[in-house]
């Protein structure tokens, strides 16, 4: 069966297809300001260049409809009909409490899907329109949904409920729901299989860094903590979000400054983080570029970032009564030579000790730890795609 994936954004678009007999990867492409000026649409199918065509798209069934042109284009196409898709899989960030793994796509779904729209008012609407663009250009084609909060669905209820009145929680879902599941749920089944063991007879700590950053506490096979919370804001000080802060300086912030609550809700979402602390960038790259001419806030800007990291880090040993696995993942996870070594530093008293010789590699499923290291570091760079694709092909087929 062949499976074509969908990730819709607000104005993009990334998709992939994938020959599930093999898991190979027969095309991906990615699509770019939907509803402007100068929409295109990129394209590459496995062994070939890439080709990129500027058209119009209005919206995003005129997105989808590109995408279902270039997959069956006769020069660099991958099917001759969309009769050779058996299903398509759809990336949706939020489900709430609402659904704990992926699901087939039904009407009743979507309903629950609309309910989630004010948890993820950014997210959910644009993969809402991914699916019902599909559904009006391939109406006989099974869909599937996969959700990137369904993961942590297992977390206890004291990693997830805040101190808040409880009311809160019961009355409009406050508690942290966390987020990047589904590379979560991808790397830690990865890294098990890395390591020979049963995925349930480990601990892992799964470290998704990027512009977007997040940790989760896998144990028993399951999410048993994350640091994202009720939005993606909390945790880690990340690219442009400010991640962990007094809840207090919202509000001191909006007097002092005579800001809005939605004027520092941007503040804290878009011009933070790294990016707030630096005043350089929100690309790490830019950062320890800076750092390395002598930019001290570019410099406290990483050290703010490794401090929580390792934070994070002891405090799930500590939840998980030890840890035999810690995995580096996403775009400063997969490449960060730098940032993986200065995470790892200082915590060999916690059996963590990292093999310089082994971290000079990005991009490749490898063991980076020492020989004498009692806890195993990996890195495994992240496939959602396949994982999404995967989910998909097992529902479909039951």
């Amino acid at each position: 069966m062949k499976v074509l994936v969908i990730n819709c954004g607000s104005s993009s678009l990334k998709y992939q297809i994938l020959d599930m007999t093999n898991e190979e990867l027969l095309c991906k492409g990615l699509v770019e300001r939907i509803g402007m000026d100068g929409s295109v649409i990129t394209h590459e199918k496995t062994g070939m260049d890439k080709v990129k065509t500027e058209v119009p798209m209005k919206d995003h069934k005129d997105a989808i409809a590109q995408v279902l042109a270039a997959v069956q284009n006769a020069e660099y196409g991958v099917v001759a009909s969309m009769d050779e898709i058996g299903a398509v899989g759809h990336r949706v960030v939020h489900a709430g409490e609402k659904f704990a793994e992926s699901v087939l796509i039904t009407e009743a779904v979507i309903k629950a899907l609309e309910e989630c729209i004010e948890l993820a008012p950014l997210h959910n609407p644009p993969n809402l329109l991914g699916i019902a663009a599909c559904q009006q250009l391939m109406p006989t084609t099974p869909m599937v949904a996969v959700f990137d909060t369904a993961f942590h669905q297992t977390m206890p209820a004291e990693s997830y409920i805040y101190a808040l009145p409880y009311e809160y929680y019961t009355k409009y879902g406050v508690r942290r729901y966390g987020f990047h599941g589904t590379s979560h749920r991808y790397v830690s089944a990865r890294a098990a299989e890395m390591l020979g063991k049963d995925l349930k007879d480990l601990k892992i700590i799964t470290c998704h860094l990027g512009n977007g950053s997040s940790l989760a506490a896998v144990k028993d096979g399951k999410c048993f903590d994350t640091t994202m919370g009720f939005t993606p804001l909390e945790g880690l000080a990340m690219g442009t979000r400010c991640g962990d802060i007094d809840p207090a300086i919202v509000t001191f912030i909006g007097e002092k400054e005579g800001l809005s609550y939605a004027e520092v809700n941007n503040v804290v979402n878009k011009k933070s983080g790294v990016l707030g602390i630096s005043g350089v960038s929100s690309d790490f790259r830019d950062i320890e570029s800076a750092a390395k001419e002598g930019n001290e806030r570019a410099q406290l800007a990483l050290d703010v970032f490794t401090h929580k990291v390792k934070a994070y880090i002891g405090a799930y040993m500590a939840e998980m009564n030890g840890c035999d696995a810690i995995v580096f993942t996403a775009g400063v996870g997969e490449n960060g030579i730098g940032n993986r070594a200065a995470i790892c530093e200082g915590l060999e008293n916690l059996g963590i000790v990292l093999d310089a010789e082994k971290n000079n590699v990005r991009g490749k499923d490898t063991v980076i730890s020492a020989d004498e290291s009692k806890v195993k570091i990996l890195l495994i760079p992240t496939n959602e795609e396949l994982m999404i694709a995967r989910d998909t092909y097992e529902i479909v087929n039951a």
